[in-house]
């Protein structure tokens, strides 16, 4: 029996060890790191000539450098949706799906911390926040939540990497000398006792304690930069409910995407199996029903009313210039994915993943139309102004940045899956001998 035991965790171990790229791993990366170069040229250009490359104006002033920061806040709340929310509530099956989580989570917040400071017409200021921020103000307690999420998710990130280092570091023979002085730094210390086992756990709970009323916070106060500026359209307090609803469900459809591109890419149909996306799909089509309601909450009761301040934002949404934006992403984005999701056959791997990809690009698009259109019907009639400052299309250079700092943070997935097991080694073998043991 025990023989049968050990051969079957040095499958495990040998399943999910991180592996080298092949030829369709490099191609991918040398993808990202052009565009990521791309974006790094356009960057330059904004430092050396200003905002002025930019198409923002003096009334979108927040133009897709804020809907990619709110797209990436949104995403992040996955590593605390499927680590922390399930781990407390002890539920075992999305053991497999922890660490993609994980990583996609602090890939987003990275990435949300950066395009703040793309953003700023002056970078070399951001000083400043911390030297002369003040706590009245919504955008420090963004700095605050932001940093303390990014660090509780690198803990959540790390801990749980402890025994699969030690793993690692015995596989020396497989693994290249700037990996594996990684992983001595890394995790050398840990010897695998009973105290470190237990002090490791009970930090890991607290983490996951800890982390939710964070992300929710996060959430919610960004959410509130915008529901404490006094606009048609962010006017409203179901902003934070709405935003938090919405940032699970991007969350769950990127956790699916990420799902079958590893299942396909290692080979991990043992242990990420239609089960699996089973289970995410049923959540998916709970949270996209969950989102719908707050999308018609947030515009059915302004319509209802039609204040004269709403009257041409809402227009533009349904009927205007931004029409095709909006019934795309309401669809693409919850409609389609709750039908494909509710049959049986549609939470199989492939229409699963079409699902997810729906779910999140129809979330992108969702981001920019919280923040573009509201921007350009203010309260107050644009009079006397140059027409181009009375619409917005992003220039080449905020394009180029914008899908720089996606493919940085898909980078950064990538490495991380290359560097560390995409599934956790020891929780696997020690589930599956409660499994055998049953």
């Amino acid at each position: 029996m025990e023989n049968e035991q050990l051969i079957a965790n040095n499958t495990i171990i040998q399943d999910l060890l991180p592996q080298k790229f092949g030829k369709a791993g490099k191609i991918w990366t040398g993808i990202l790191l052009a565009f990521c170069l791309v974006g790094a040229y356009a960057y330059y250009r904004q430092l050396r000539y200003g905002l002025q490359v930019t198409a923002m104006r003096d009334y979108v002033s927040w133009g897709i450098y804020i809907s990619n920061f709110v797209f990436f806040v949104a995403i992040s709340l996955v590593g605390s949706l499927i680590t922390a929310v399930f781990r407390l509530a002890d539920v075992h099956w999305s053991t497999p799906l922890t660490r993609i989580a994980e990583i996609i989570a602090v890939a987003a917040i990275i990435f949300a911390s950066l395009i703040i400071i793309v953003d700023m017409g002056s970078p070399e200021r951001f000083y400043n926040l911390f030297l002369y921020g003040r706590l009245q103000s919504p955008i420090i307690w963004d700095v605050v939540v932001i940093t303390t999420y990014f660090f509780i998710s690198l803990l959540l990130l790390y801990f749980p990497l402890l025994p699969d280092i030690k793993i690692l570091l015995s596989f020396k023979e497989k693994t290249n000398k700037s990996l594996y002085k990684l992983y001595h730094f890394l995790g050398a210390f840990w010897k695998g006792s009973a105290e470190q086992s237990k002090l490791s756990d009970k930090a890991i709970n607290i983490l996951c304690i800890t982390i939710i009323p964070v992300a929710f916070s996060i959430h919610t106060v960004t959410s509130w930069l915008f529901a404490t500026t006094y606009r048609p359209g962010w006017d409203s307090t179901n902003f934070g409910a709405y935003f938090i609803s919405g940032a699970f469900l991007v969350g769950g459809g990127a956790v699916m995407v990420a799902m079958y591109v590893f299942r396909k890419a290692y080979h991990l149909d043992k242990y990420i199996t239609e089960v699996h996306f089973e289970k995410m799909g049923r959540i998916v089509v709970l949270l996209a029903l969950l989102y719908l309601y707050f999308n018609v909450n947030e515009y059915l009761v302004p319509a209802f009313k039609m204040k004269k301040s709403e009257e041409a934002h809402l227009n533009g949404l349904f009927t205007g210039e931004f029409a095709p934006l909006f019934w795309f992403a309401i669809t693409v984005g919850m409609i389609l994915p709750i039908i494909i999701l509710l049959f049986r056959k549609g939470r199989k791997p492939l229409p699963a993943f079409i699902a997810g990809i729906m779910v999140v690009v129809g979330a992108w698009f969702k981001r920019y139309l919280i923040v573009t259109p509201t921007l350009l019907h203010p309260f107050l009639p644009m009079n006397d102004v140059p027409e181009n400052y009375k619409h917005y299309f992003p220039s080449w250079e905020e394009w180029a940045i914008a899908l720089g700092s996606l493919a940085g943070a898909m980078l950064i997935i990538t490495i991380l899956t290359r560097i560390f097991p995409i599934i956790p080694i020891q929780e696997t073998i020690t589930e599956q001998a409660h499994e055998t043991a049953k």
